[in-house]
């Protein structure tokens, strides 16, 4: 089994990071460039996270053997009988000299996507140039003033570390250096985002187990939204009257008319052709006639306003599905049948929903089960919160051993159970990931950073998300190391260093960092739960005019009327079109029924009463 876990672990990975990628880009239509940065940022993050427990289960082994080790020396030099540890080899043990090198490959090349390959991809992809050449020199001109920044703070360390007395410039020095900036940067954001999602997860999981809840807040989901997707549609309208416009002025042996016909390229089908059916009927004088620079900010104005079109129409879809199936699981909690009853047609697709989740199935995990379960699971996840809130405000007191973490992972080294370990380390630390993850996926900057599902996340979202994983990855390992006392830098224990941390570099360095922010900024996670607990963030947004679904506010309630109204003509919306289809499909029905009668001679004036047809006619 050398190294069979590590090759599972990487392929494993590898599929969730492509599962993700396909549920919020566009694998067909977006960029390779850009689905391939996207993918190699969250993959090799995701990497180091699902790898990290089984480097400290392999640091362990290596203890015990050493103290095995020493144990027999023991034995030999003093002729007496000394407790040997037990110290046998991990099932899943990975060679050593192996995980040193991973590391390295790992760290260095998720740094330089999130520094220097991800924020210049970001402005290529956004750029409007109609060439490579040209994209390629607005991402340059757009990342002068981000590159030049940290090239001037770069500098201006360097000096500061050349003139002090007490440090000699090293390369390996200057690497620490380096390195503890980045996680220094990386940890001010993760105690944020860790604060948020270690109580907005728990808190969620326990709201849904109330459909009424649930209910409201898509109401008011779906108020947001049609604001969003009118005003979406009209920025798109105005948008094309633009192209239109270029279209009609710039005639086919123009040499700006390749430029037209790109951006015309990314518009809707039907505008393409109502725009070419209105230059046809027009035979007016051309308009003047726009500079190329004006067709590069027209074309990046198009791709901007269809993808907002899209993501707005997405997810209304999205909402009113949640809506029509929140109310369909109110009206059968009262069902005496105990069958769950839907609203429209649901054809099924799968065995599984034919076969195993029935109509029965489904009504007692909707209206009975699915309420308990949510809360059970609410309150797992609020005692894991409150480990992890404990063990930040207290892992650097060593003797005594506060942080539940390391309490765990040292009861376990004690009985000399390597599965224990790496399953301990795994569920904890893939529970910070999911705290800090989730909130990556769910916040929203305006319209310049927002994940969307199926499939409508723009390409400078995707890869602003990488950067963010890139940076947040590596503090948070090391603040997870911490929390079981595994870092040497905040633990000032003298014991064998994980592989991770011996490519970190020493800490101590600069021990103002290691002695004080490393140590006491992570206490601020626990002021930070109590403002999410309380809902100051979202109360602060909502006084700005950001509403945000707070239930003790009037502005609240009147947008959640609002939201039932508009999914009720929704609702009438799709009936109607559900209805009509029912009707087409009956009448085509019918005439075939007559069409395959026909052939039998029947009277000629008598008239079939379905279709209203003489039986001998057949389909018209």
């Amino acid at each position: 089994m050398s190294g069979a876990a590590l090759a599972v672990v990487v392929v494993v990975v590898f599929l969730l990071a492509l599962y993700l990628l396909q549920r919020y880009g566009d694998l067909r239509k977006q960029q390779r460039v850009v689905l391939l940065g996207t993918l190699l940022s969250w993959y090799l993050c995701f990497l180091i996270v699902f790898i990290l427990p089984l480097d400290v289960r392999e640091t362990y082994y290596k203890c015990l053997q050493s103290q095995a080790n020493y144990a027999i020396l023991i034995m030999r030099v003093c002729v007496c009988v000394y407790s040997v540890p037990k110290c046998e080899e991990p099932w899943s043990y990975i060679p050593d000299g192996i995980l040193p090198v991973f590391w390295r490959v790992v760290y260095w090349t998720s740094q330089f996507l999130t520094w220097m390959l991800l924020p210049f991809m970001q402005s290529y992809a956004r750029a409007g140039a109609f060439s490579r050449m040209g994209k390629m020199k607005t991402a340059l001109i757009e990342n002068a003033i981000y590159y030049g920044t940290y090239l001037l703070i770069f500098i201006s360390l360097l000096i500061y570390l050349a003139a002090h007395p007490k440090w000699t410039l090293t390369w390996t020095q200057l690497q620490t250096i380096g390195i503890t900036a980045a996680n220094t940067w990386g940890l001010f954001l993760l105690v944020l985002l860790l604060g948020y999602g270690l109580v907005e997860i728990p808190r969620s999981y326990w709201l849904s187990s109330s459909p009424d809840y649930l209910l409201a807040k898509t109401y008011f989901k779906a108020a947001k939204i049609a604001v969003e997707k009118a005003e979406a549609e009209e920025n798109l309208v105005d948008v094309m009257e633009e192209v239109a416009g270029v279209h009609e002025s710039i005639r086919h042996n123009h040499s700006l008319r390749k430029c037209v016909d790109t951006i015309l390229t990314k518009c809707p089908v039907e505008y393409q052709e109502e725009i070419g059916r209105n230059v046809e009927n027009s035979g007016g004088e051309p308009s003047v006639i726009p500079t190329k620079k004006s067709l590069i900010n027209l074309h990046k104005k198009v791709i901007s306003a269809v993808q907002r079109h899209g993501q707005t129409r997405v997810q209304w879809s999205i909402l009113s599905d949640q809506a029509f199936h929140l109310e369909d699981v109110t009206k059968s909690r009262s069902s005496p049948t105990r069958q769950f009853t839907h609203s429209f047609l649901v054809t099924p697709s799968s065995w599984i929903r034919r076969f195993i989740y029935t109509s029965t199935v489904e009504w007692y995990w909707e209206c009975v089960f699915r309420q308990g379960f949510c809360r059970f699971v609410a309150v797992l996840l609020c005692l894991l919160s409150a480990a992890v809130v404990w063990s930040e405000c207290t892992f650097f007191s060593t003797h005594p051993v506060l942080s539940l973490f390391a309490v765990f992972i040292q009861a376990a080294e004690k009985h000399y159970n390597y599965i224990w370990i790496e399953m301990a380390c795994f569920a904890s630390i893939l529970f910070m990931c999911v705290c800090v993850y989730s909130t990556v996926f769910s916040i929203r900057f305006f319209n310049y950073y927002y994940l969307v599902p199926h499939h409508q996340t723009d390409a400078y979202s995707l890869q602003f998300s990488g950067m963010l994983f890139c940076r947040l990855t590596p503090p948070l390992c090391l603040n997870f190391l911490g929390l079981i006392h595994m870092d040497s830098a905040i633990s000032h224990q003298d014991r064998i260093q994980t592989s991770y941390t011996s490519i970190m570099g020493s800490m101590r360095l600069l021990s103002f960092i290691s002695d004080g922010f490393y140590i006491y900024y992570p206490m601020l996670v626990l002021l930070l739960c109590l403002a999410t607990f309380y809902k100051l963030g979202s109360r602060c947004l909502n006084l700005l005019g950001f509403h945000q679904y707070v239930s003790d506010d009037d502005l609240i309630s009147d947008l959640v009327d609002e939201g039932r109204e508009l999914i009720r003509r929704e609702r009438r919306k799709r009936q109607k079109a559900e209805d009509g289809e029912n009707r087409r499909f009956v009448r085509i029905f019918t005439q075939l029924i007559c069409y395959s009668g026909s052939k039998y001679p029947k009277p000629k004036a008598k008239l079939c009463p379905l279709c209203c047809m003489t039986g001998s006619s057949g389909l018209r």
